[in-house]
């Protein structure tokens, strides 16, 4: 008894401090343009869900670190984070997202024609997996922020649309900290998306065709770097391959 209540003790110190970490970062914030924060504002007030501030901070930096020029984004939302990267990314940037949600497009629309973009960005309807089948070429950035268990869906052509040396982002990743717990410690309707992001996470991680971190930013970010296709994604696959074989052998 005594050792469980020193555990939940722990625990609750431990979240304290976190809450006391993200709030000092959060302090030195210096915030997004008027334009961004009434849209956010207007989307809280809504109940629609936006990036949160640490996700927010970080496309920032990466807007200014990557200088991607052409930029995928999947979930469109009420186009806040598409108009936050086109905001901090280069000028001449262009952004095309997907929504599917019908009605989310009209109020994505009407913010990219609030905010002058709605040349630079492009909102295509439908599901994604069908748009990103059909869609050519290659981006610099992709943003992932859709439906979560629909993300290991989405990498094949992900990976084929992204340009090499180009950069992934998935949001959400972590799922409040669900994808940690066992699938009996998560709810039965929540447990395919339980069980799809882990997938989803082992799939970038060894990806021969992608180096990935997992960042614990704001829900979870994973930021994934497409490599080499040619010698160093060999390598990758024949080293994966010996390392089967040998535990394969140590089973034996």
């Amino acid at each position: 008894m005594r050792r469980r209540i020193r555990q939940e003790k722990q625990g609750i110190d431990n979240m304290i401090n976190n809450e006391r970490m993200i709030a000092f970062i959060d302090s030195f914030d210096k915030g997004n343009t008027p334009l961004l924060y009434a849209i956010e504002q207007e989307a809280k007030k809504d109940g629609v869900p936006v990036i949160r501030p640490a996700t927010q901070k970080l496309l920032r930096f990466l807007m200014a670190l990557h200088k991607p020029m052409r930029i995928l984004e999947v979930g469109t939302g009420v186009g806040f984070s598409a108009l936050l990267m086109k905001e901090y990314a280069p000028a001449g940037c262009q952004v095309v997202t997907i929504e599917k949600y019908e009605k989310r497009i009209p109020a994505a629309q009407s913010n990219f024609k609030r905010a002058g973009e709605e040349k630079q960005i492009t909102l295509l309807a439908g599901d994604a997996l069908d748009i990103l089948r059909e869609l050519t070429g290659s981006f610099d950035f992709i943003f992932m922020d859709a439906a979560k268990g629909q993300y290991i869906h989405f990498l094949p052509d992900v990976v084929r649309l992204l340009k090499e040396g180009g950069l992934l982002v998935s949001d959400n990743v972590l799922q409040d900290g669900d994808v940690l717990e066992s699938r009996f410690a998560v709810t039965r309707r929540n447990r395919t998306i339980h069980a799809r992001m882990r997938e989803y996470l082992y799939e970038l991680t060894h990806h021969s065709l992608l180096e990935t971190v997992i960042l614990p930013v704001g829900d979870g970010s994973a930021l994934s770097v497409k490599v080499n296709g040619g010698a160093e994604a060999e390598g990758r696959e024949k080293a994966g391959t010996a390392d089967a074989a040998g535990r394969g052998n140590e089973e034996t």
